[in-house]
C-alpha cells in the first residue's frame, strides 16, 4: 500500500459549479447559466439534463432570478475562496484542480481585450493557492463556453470558435503561467455526444444536418484547438504540461455470451477513441470507418491532421465514478450513471441516483489506460454523491463516503504496485457544490458541508464532515493509513 513520495493528493472543482457571482465584475453568460434545476423531475432521468430548446434557452437568458438556475450562485466560491482554501490547506492538499471561466475573461468570446476584473480574480486565486502550498491544476474548458457563441454559430460547430478559444488560452498562459504547471484543455472531451449543449454549445434546432454530424464536427474543432493550445503552452510556459481528460466509462460484458462481449468491446473502444486522438495524434481507423458508414463527413482544413499529430498531450487524466455492463439483450435491466445508461451489474451496489460503485473498476481502468497510452496518469475526478444529514450538534457522519474512498484508494495503490505511473489524485467536489447533472445541491460530494439547499436557501456556512478528518489523515500519511 505504497504511494510515490511526491504523490499529489487533492480535490477538483469547476468554476460553473462553485464560483457563482454570475453577473459580477463583468462576467458574461455561459451555457451553464441557463441550466435549470427541475425539482419535480426525477433526477435519474437523463432528459432533465440533456433536453434543450432554442426558445427555452433564450427565455432562460433573460431570467435574472437565480433560484432555479443554481449554477449562477454556486456556493459563492468567488467571495469565499480564501476560507475554502484554508480548509483545503488544513486537509493538507498538495493540488487543487479548478477551471477558469471563459466568460469571466471574455464575456461573449468576441472581445479582443480580456476583462481586467476577471483576470485579476484568478491572479488572486492562484496566488492564494501558492501561498498555502497548493499546486493549481487548471482546466481551460470545463463545460462553460460563452452562451453568445452557442446562439450565434451553434457553439463549437463553428470553426471560428477555435480562434476565440485560443485568444482565451493565450491570456491564461500569459497571465497565469507563473503559477500553473498542470493544464488540461477540455473536460471530458468525449461527452459531446451525451450532452452536446453543455460540452460544445450545440443546439438541436440549429443543427440542420443532424446532431451526430454537429457533434463530430464540434469535436474535430476541439481536437484542433487542443493541439494548438498545447503548442502555445509549450512555447509560452516552458516546462508546463498539457493533459487530456476522458470520462472513463469502464464497461464489462453482462454475460459471457460472445455478442455481449462484442457489444462491450465496441462501447469501450468508442470511449477510448477520443483519448486516442489526443495521445496518438490521429483518428482511429475504425472510428473513421464507422463515420463513413453513418455518412458523417467532418469538414477539415488543410493542415488539421498534421497539427493534431504534432502536438499531442503530455499526460492522461480521467474521471471515474462507476462501471457498467453491456448486453445485446433488450430485456437486460438498465440503470443510469454518469450521463449514460448501462446494464445493471448484479454484483455491485448502487447509489440513490443509480450509479454503481466499483472500486476494482478503478484499478482495471488505471491499468488499461497506462498500458494503452504509456503516459503518466492523473485521476482527476472520483467521488460519491449522497444526501448528508447534519446532526443536532452540527456533526456530519458520512462513513459511507469514507468507505467509498477507502476502497478506491486501496485499488489505486494496487494499480501503482502493478506498475502504473500515477502523478496524483483529485477527488470530485472536495467541498459541496452544485451537481453537474441534476443542477441540485442535495447531491453532495464534499468533505466540507455547505449550508445551502436546492433552491439556494441557507447561510453558506462551511463545516467539516467526518470524511474531512479521515482524508486529512490519508494525505498526512501519504495513503498508508486508510
Amino acid at each position: 500500500m505504497k504511494f510515490p513520495s511526491n504523490f499529489l493528493w487533492g480535490g477538483a472543482l469547476a468554476a460553473n459549479q462553485c464560483e457563482g457571482a454570475w453577473d459580477v465584475d463583468g462576467r458574461g453568460l455561459s451555457v451553464q447559466d441557463v441550466q435549470a434545476f427541475k425539482p419535480n423531475v426525477d433526477q435519474k432521468n437523463l432528459k432533465a439534463h440533456t433536453s434543450v430548446t432554442l426558445e427555452g434557452l433564450k427565455q432562460a437568458a433573460l431570467e435574472t432570478d437565480t433560484t432555479y438556475y443554481p449554477k449562477r450562485h454556486g456556493i459563492d466560491f468567488y467571495h469565499h475562496y480564501e476560507e475554502d482554501l484554508d480548509l483545503f490547506q488544513e486537509m493538507g492538499f498538495k493540488i487543487l484542480r479548478v477551471s477558469i471561466a471563459w466568460t469571466r475573461l471574455y464575456p461573449t468570446g468576441h472581445e479582443t481585450e480580456a476583462n481586467a476584473n476577471g483576470v485579476e480574480f484568478y491572479h488572486r486565486l492562484f496566488s492564494a493557492m501558492k501561498a498555502r502550498g497548493i499546486e493549481p491544476m487548471v482546466t481551460l474548458h470545463h463545460y462553460e463556453m460563452p452562451l453568445a457563441l452557442a446562439f450565434e454559430g451553434n457553439g463549437w460547430v463553428s470553426r471560428n470558435v477555435i480562434d476565440m478559444f485560443l485568444r482565451f488560452c493565450e491570456t491564461c498562459f500569459r497571465e497565469y503561467g507563473q503559477y500553473v504547471k498542470y493544464w488540461m484543455g477540455f473536460n471530458e472531451i468525449d461527452s459531446c455526444g451525451r450532452h452536446p449543449f453543455t460540452s460544445a454549445g450545440i443546439i438541436p434546432e440549429l443543427s440542420t444536418e443532424g446532431m451526430d454530424q454537429a457533434c463530430y464536427q464540434a469535436l474535430h474543432h476541439q481536437f484542433v484547438a487542443s493541439a494548438l493550445a498545447t503548442k502555445m503552452l509549450h512555447e509560452m510556459v516552458p516546462g508546463a504540461m498539457m493533459g487530456c481528460m476522458l470520462t472513463k466509462l469502464t464497461c464489462y460484458p453482462y454475460t459471457c455470451e460472445p455478442m455481449d462481449a462484442l457489444a462491450t468491446q465496441k462501447r469501450n473502444l468508442e470511449n477510448l477513441s477520443y483519448t486516442d486522438v489526443l495521445v496518438f495524434g490521429e483518428y482511429p481507423k475504425m472510428i473513421l470507418r464507422d463515420l463513413e458508414k453513418r455518412n458523417i463527413k467532418i469538414a477539415m482544413e488543410p493542415g488539421d491532421l498534421e497539427v493534431i499529430k504534432q502536438y499531442t498531450c503530455d499526460y492522461v487524466s480521467f474521471s471515474y465514478y462507476m462501471s457498467m455492463t453491456e448486453s445485446v439483450s433488450p430485456d437486460a435491466p438498465r440503470t443510469p450513471g454518469n450521463t449514460v445508461l448501462g446494464v445493471k451489474n448484479p454484483y455491485l451496489k448502487s447509489s440513490e441516483w443509480g450509479w454503481q460503485t466499483d472500486p476494482v473498476g478503478l484499478r482495471y481502468s488505471l491499468i488499461e489506460m497506462y498500458d494503452r497510452y504509456k503516459k503518466p496518469i492523473f485521476v482527476v475526478e472520483n467521488g460519491l454523491g449522497a444526501r448528508d444529514k447534519v446532526e443536532e450538534d452540527g456533526s456530519i457522519h458520512d462513513e459511507y463516503r469514507i468507505e467509498y474512498f477507502r476502497r478506491h484508494f486501496e485499488e489505486m495503490a494496487k494499480a501503482i504496485d502493478d506498475g502504473v505511473e500515477m502523478l496524483g489524485y483529485t477527488s470530485w467536489g472536495p467541498i459541496d457544490i452544485i451537481s453537474a447533472s441534476g443542477n441540485q445541491m442535495s447531491k453532495r460530494y464534499g468533505f466540507i458541508y455547505v449550508d445551502q439547499d436546492d433552491l439556494g436557501n441557507g447561510t453558506l456556512q462551511r463545516s467539516r464532515k467526518d470524511s474531512f478528518y479521515w482524508y486529512k489523515k490519508v494525505i498526512e500519511t501519504n495513503g498508508e493509513e486508510l
